[in-house]
C-alpha cells in the first residue's frame, strides 16, 4: 500500500514567519537609512544602503518566499524536488528584479531628491 507523506504545514508557516519578520526588519533599515539620507544629503549613505545590512532581511524575504512558495506546492501534491525546482528559479529572478529596481529608485532619490519619485505627477 503506499502512503503520502506529511505534508509540510509547519514549514510553511515557518517560511511564512520568516518572510513577515524580515520584511519588518527590511522596512525599519530602509527607512531609518532613507530618513538619514535625507538629513544629511550625503551620497555615501545611499551607497552604503545596498550593503549587507539591507542585504540580509532582503534574503530572509527571498529564502521565506521560496521555501512558502515550495510547502504550498508539496500541500498541493508536487514532488518536493519539483515544487523547488520550479520555486528556486522563480524566486531568484523575481528577487533580482526588486533588487534591480530598488537600486534604480535610490539613484533616482539621489539625483533628484524626493520629487524625482513623485508618482502623483503621472496620473
Amino acid at each position: 500500500m503506499y502512503y503520502f507523506p506529511e505534508p509540510p504545514y509547519f514549514l510553511l508557516f515557518a517560511a511564512l514567519f520568516t518572510s513577515i519578520t524580515s520584511g519588518a526588519a527590511f522596512e525599519a533599515v530602509l527607512k531609518q537609512s532613507v530618513q538619514s539620507w535625507s538629513k544629511n544629503r550625503s551620497t555615501r549613505i545611499l551607497a552604503n544602503l545596498q550593503g549587507m545590512q539591507l542585504m540580509l532581511p532582503f534574503l530572509g524575504i527571498a529564502v521565506g518566499s521560496c521555501v512558502f512558495l515550495s510547502s504550498g506546492m508539496t500541500i498541493f501534491g508536487f514532488p518536493s524536488q519539483l515544487a523547488y525546482a520550479i520555486s528556486i528559479p522563480l524566486t531568484a529572478g523575481t528577487a533580482a528584479l526588486v533588487w534591480s529596481q530598488l537600486g534604480k529608485i535610490l539613484t533616482q532619490l539621489e539625483q533628484g531628491g524626493s520629487q524625482a519619485l513623485d508618482l502623483d505627477s503621472f496620473v
